[in-house]
C-alpha cells in the first residue's frame, strides 16, 4: 500500500508543478493535502529530492519548481547560465563558484547532474556553489567540463 500511495503521490506532485506555478513547499503541501495527501514537510522534500525537482528563477526572476524534464527543456539554459556565472575559483580539492544573486542554485543542479564523475557534490547559496573535486581530477578538466555548458566562464585571476 505505501509504494502505491508514494507512486500516485509523485503523480500528483507531477501534475501540480507542471500545470501550477508553485514557489514554496508550504503552497505544495496545501495542494496537496487538497488532493487528499497527507504528508510532513520532510517527506516532500524527500520526494523533491528523489524526484530531482529544482526551483528556478522565471522569467520574473520568481523561484519556482520545475521538473528534471522542464529545467533541460530550456534550450537557452546554457545561454542562461552563462549570462549569470561570474568567476571560478579553486582551493584544494574544492571549486568555489559565483554567480549573480539567485542563480547558485540552479547553476548547481546542473553541475550535479552533468559531471558527477568529475564533482562529486555541490553546496549552493544564494550567490556561490562550492563544489568538491573527486581525487585525481585536475583543475584544468573541472574547468573543461564546466566550460561546456556554461561557455562563458572564466577562472578568478585573484
Amino acid at each position: 500500500m505505501r509504494v502505491k500511495n508514494k507512486i500516485k503521490r509523485f503523480a500528483t506532485i507531477k501534475e501540480i508543478i507542471s500545470t501550477t506555478t508553485v514557489s514554496c513547499q508550504d503552497d505544495l503541501l496545501r495542494m496537496l493535502a487538497e488532493r487528499g495527501f497527507q504528508l510532513t514537510q520532510a517527506t516532500l522534500s524527500r520526494d523533491l529530492k528523489q524526484m530531482k525537482v529544482a526551483k528556478t528563477p522565471d522569467v520574473s526572476g520568481e523561484y519556482i519548481y520545475r521538473l528534471p524534464t522542464e529545467v533541460k527543456a530550456t534550450e537557452d539554459h546554457s545561454v542562461y547560465l552563462s549570462n549569470n556565472v561570474t568567476t571560478v575559483d579553486f582551493s584544494g580539492n574544492n571549486v568555489v563558484i559565483h554567480t549573480r544573486s539567485g542563480y547558485a542554485s540552479s547553476l548547481a543542479y546542473e553541475i550535479d547532474e552533468r559531471i558527477p564523475d568529475i564533482i562529486l557534490g555541490t553546496v549552493a547559496g544564494e550567490d556561490t556553489i562550492i563544489g568538491v573535486i573527486k581525487e585525481g581530477i585536475s583543475k584544468d578538466e573541472v574547468f573543461e567540463s564546466l566550460s561546456r555548458f556554461v561557455p562563458t566562464l572564466r577562472a578568478n585571476q585573484h
